[in-house]
């Protein structure tokens, strides 16, 4: 009888979590991206500490939605 390592090591390489994971993390970077620019383009009246906490606030929102 065989361990279950050795047969896992006969099965095929498929690269699907890491492209999960990737396409999560350009989504996220993609998205934090337009926050930015929207936040400058609809509120230009904030100061850098606003506008830094608004983005903080963002990432944690999205952070909590992409791991559900």
């Amino acid at each position: 009888m065989s361990d279950g390592n050795f047969n896992r090591a006969l099965l095929p390489h498929t690269p699907y979590a890491s492209g999960l994971k990737a396409g999560k993390s350009m989504a996220r970077m993609n998205a934090m991206e337009a926050f930015e620019e929207w936040l400058t383009a609809w509120s230009p009246q904030l100061s850098a500490q606003e506008k830094q906490a608004q983005k903080e606030a963002f990432h944690a929102l999205l952070t909590r939605k992409m791991s559900l």
